[in-house]
């Protein structure tokens, strides 16, 4: 699974959209299935406006054909469908160190 980092350098939404969809990109000419975005989740524990946004993002993408699935970090666990039908279609998310964490800092995506 590749990983992002969109919280690094503290970019504004626009600037993490933008890293966004050039890694996906990358990662789809790299033929990579999975990404991990980590977008934080705010220094308040409230939440903050990246999180938010770049999971509308990848919404779209789904939209679009560009991805398969979106799932939050708080739902990338063997508890929920979600979790289990990523992990059956792909196992070696199951030693993933996030799955079964519940953390709202990252989301991964399945790309078509």
């Amino acid at each position: 699974m590749r990983t992002i980092n969109l919280e690094a350098g503290l970019p504004d939404v626009e600037e993490a959209r933008r890293r966004l969809l050039r890694e996906m990109q990358a990662a789809r000419r790299a033929n990579a299935r999975l990404m991990k975005v980590i977008h934080g989740w705010g220094s308040s524990g409230e939440g903050g406006r990246l999180g938010p946004a770049i999971r509308k993002s990848l919404r779209l993408r789904v939209k679009e054909g560009v991805a398969v699935a979106v799932v939050a970090g708080e739902r990338f666990s063997s508890d929920t469908v979600e979790g289990r039908e990523l992990a059956q279609r792909h196992p070696a998310v199951r030693g993933d160190p996030d799955f079964n964490r519940a953390n709202p800092g990252i989301t991964v995506v399945e790309l078509a």
